[in-house]
């Protein structure tokens, strides 16, 4: 079975609403998803910003999340855990949740990737992207991306 990740809000290489954007309301999108692997036991959410200066701007971490779950609501807020044991960690921005798109010139491209892991992680909240990411490795079932555009209007 293959995973899918969507949101009802944008398409694959389509614009991300402006709502959802720095200059916007900065709301994070609403995303749902299907297909996750047999042992699923968590998942983790990792948005990037690919087109930044080094290749990688860490917009939203959100991790532990319940193995039954499919779908992230819209405007998912700063708290750095919930009380189903979802935690968030620090974005790029320094802050704990979702930064929405924030390009200081053009259009970037901003990849919304979802991992099913095998085990919940050992991490407590406000975990930098790197703490993420090695507390990932050797555990990832599966991972799939929504990759979204957006790009400030120039003046």
């Amino acid at each position: 079975m293959t995973m899918h990740l969507h949101s009802p809000e944008f398409m694959t290489g389509n614009f991300i609403p402006f709502k959802y954007t720095c200059d916007g309301e900065n709301l994070s999108p609403p995303l749902n998803w299907d297909g996750a692997p047999e042992g699923t036991q968590s998942f983790a959410l990792i948005v990037n910003d690919r087109d930044a200066p080094d290749g990688k701007f860490a917009h939203w971490l959100i991790y532990n999340l319940p193995p039954d779950l499919r779908e992230i609501p819209e405007g998912m807020g700063n708290r750095e855990a919930r009380s189903n044991g979802i935690q968030q960690g620090k974005n790029d921005f320094g802050q704990i949740g979702f930064g929405g798109p924030c390009p200081p010139e053009g259009t970037h491209r901003y990849f919304f990737k979802l991992y099913a892991l095998d085990q919940m992680l050992d991490l407590g909240p406000g975990a930098t992207r790197e703490e993420l990411q090695q507390a990932i490795e050797g555990h990832q079932l599966a991972a799939v991306e929504l990759m979204g555009r957006y790009g400030k209007a120039e003046f």
